[in-house]
């Protein structure tokens, strides 16, 4: 089994930042790529940035220049540094992982930004 655990989310003011991070651990094989998704109240579940396994970085546009992906590939942990948060970005934030074709996902942290 993989499991994926994240943490760093909580509660900040418009304007401000947070750091997530998300550990995986278990039976990896091949991992080609980990990101994020988000969830926010009575919404579907979004993609919000990927970090493959040699680097590349895409991202949502609508986090595109506030939100960095990285990733360290030693400890098998996914980084997402969040910038100039608005109250549109309020969710649940998921990490993923994807080894050879199949999704592992974490349970979420929350992030909830006041106006």
């Amino acid at each position: 089994q993989v499991q994926l655990v994240e943490s760093g989310g909580g509660l900040v003011q418009a304007g401000g930042s947070l750091r997530l991070s998300c550990v995986a651990s278990g039976r990896i094989f091949s991992i080609s790529a980990m990101g994020w998704y988000r969830q926010a109240p009575g919404k579907q579940r979004e993609w919000v940035a990927t970090i493959t396994n040699g680097g590349s970085t895409t991202y949502a546009i609508f986090v595109k220049g506030r939100f960095t992906v990285s990733r360290d590939n030693a400890r098998n942990t996914v980084n997402l540094q969040m910038n100039s948060l608005k109250s549109e970005d309020t969710a649940v934030y998921y990490c993923y992982l994807d080894d050879r074709g199949i999704a592992y996902w974490g349970q979420g942290t929350q992030v909830t930004v006041s106006s």
